[in-house]
């Protein structure tokens, strides 16, 4: 068969409007991530307290179950806040990595009260810290659970 026939006749075929041909503008992976609600972005002040000079953000997975934390859950397990256990995570990564040699990848690991409706004693938990380029090459912290590497 004449691949020019071919070429012609699926041309002819399809039933797609020129409308839905045009590109619709697409976020950059991380940044989509973050619109999506997989990756969690820490406010800049925060994570820049914590000693952090580059962008950090954590995926939902580590955010659910190192950081979210309400006041029913206080009221059911212990009086917490999202805040403090924020600090927590960004303050254990930084002294994970503080005073080592350059590394693109570490973990870091931090005792937590599981928010699990009955705990109130901590637990501790593994999380892995990935240094790499962000949507426009430059340097970010992703902080994620251990099983999500």
């Amino acid at each position: 068969m004449d691949s020019g026939n071919i070429l012609a006749r699926i041309e002819r075929d399809l039933s797609v409007s020129e409308d839905a041909m045009r590109s619709t503008p697409t976020l950059p992976p991380r940044a989509q991530a973050i619109a999506d609600g997989a990756l969690v972005a820490v406010e800049r002040g925060i994570s820049s307290e914590a000693g952090w000079k580059v962008p950090v953000a954590i995926t939902r997975a580590a955010w659910d179950d190192c950081v979210a934390w309400s006041d029913e859950d206080s009221n059911r397990q212990c009086p917490q806040d999202e805040t403090g256990r924020l600090w927590d995570v960004l303050w254990m990564t930084m002294a994970r990595i503080r005073g080592q040699r350059f590394r693109t990848e570490f973990y870091a690991e931090l005792y937590r009260v599981p928010r699990d409706g009955r705990s109130t004693a901590a637990k501790l938990v593994r999380l892995h810290c990935g240094i790499g380029p962000g949507d426009e090459g430059e340097a970010v912290i992703t902080i994620r659970q251990a099983d999500e590497v």
